[in-house]
């Protein structure tokens, strides 16, 4: 579906109304309606448009997501809107994301860098929580804006590459930043998958994700423990595996959800435990799933 509001930002933007615009262009109130409507428009008055208000086409014409949910992020984000659900999801995400893995910077500082883009740091905190909060803000920002493509290896390890670039594992030579890692790795002391196997595991995974008819919040859940379990990255698994996940939760129409610091126990035991009870995983996630519902009711976001 295509979208108007484009056009009303730009009229927004030099006070002026639609019967303005007709007269300064010369054309007509059925063009608008049919702008309004998301017809198609010759290209000759598109170009026109485009010349009046320097800009390009995109800037007209934008496609509407049925998702309210998404519908919403992209509008907070595009117009920059303070105090929503824009602004609060990246909060909370990235403070509680980064906090389970270790990151020392509080709530609080988390808010005040998204917000004022500075931060008074006091002692011993160090240069890459901060890097990595930012980074993180970036990398929520795109996965909403790939949200509705189909996921893929590609969009996988470009979320790795925003997270871990230009920090100090960067700077090592074998740490491969946006690419599988290099060297084994264990988490919690659990095997995980070697180097040599993580692209063909990868892309077993995602195959077999990709080709289900309906994917449902407990698909969400299972491939997100798949994903850890292969831990593909030398490090980062957890917040990249967290960012697809809500990826997949908007692509889908999906209420997302996310893992309070609070419940990593939980959350880290629901792992451990997957292949003997899933059902520790899934009440955690469903749990951080309420957490969301919250924060839409909070808002009057419309959800299912």
């Amino acid at each position: 579906m295509v979208s108007y509001v484009g056009l009303e930002r730009l009229l927004a933007a030099r006070e002026m109304k639609k019967s303005d615009l007709i007269k300064e262009l010369g054309i007509s109130s059925r063009t608008i309606a049919k702008l309004a409507k998301g017809e198609k428009l010759s290209g000759a008055v598109v170009r026109k448009l485009c010349a009046f208000f320097a800009c390009e086409p995109s800037d007209l014409f934008r496609e509407v997501s049925s998702n309210p949910i998404l519908q919403t992020l992209r509008d907070e984000k595009e117009m920059k809107i303070s105090g929503g659900l824009y602004h609060e999801l990246q909060v909370r995400i990235t403070y509680n994301s980064n906090h389970i893995e270790g990151s020392r910077l509080s709530e609080d500082q988390t808010r005040m860098i998204f917000e004022t883009n500075t931060l008074d740091v006091g002692d011993g905190i160090p240069v890459d929580d901060i890097l990595e909060t930012v980074h993180h803000f970036r990398a929520i920002d795109y996965v909403i804006d790939v949200a509705e493509k189909p996921l893929t290896e590609e969009i996988i390890k470009h979320l790795h590459f925003i997270l871990k670039h230009d920090t100090k594992d960067a700077m090592l030579s074998w740490f491969a930043v946006g690419d599988y890692k290099k060297r084994g790795n264990t988490v919690g002391g659990i095997e995980t998958a070697r180097p040599k196997d993580v692209p063909s595991k990868m892309k077993a995974l995602l195959d077999s994700y990709n080709a289900k008819e309906k994917i449902t919040i407990y698909d969400v859940i299972a491939f997100h423990s798949d994903f850890e379990h292969i831990h593909p990255f030398q490090d980062g698994n957890g917040r990249v595996g967290r960012l697809v996940a809500l990826k997949e939760c908007l692509r889908f129409g999906i209420v997302p959800f996310f893992i309070e610091d609070s419940k990593k126990q939980f959350y880290y035991r629901g792992l451990s435990q997957w292949n003997v009870e899933k059902g520790y995983l899934t009440d955690t996630c469903l749990d951080g799933q309420d957490t969301f519902v919250k924060l839409l009711d909070l808002f009057d976001i419309p959800h299912t």
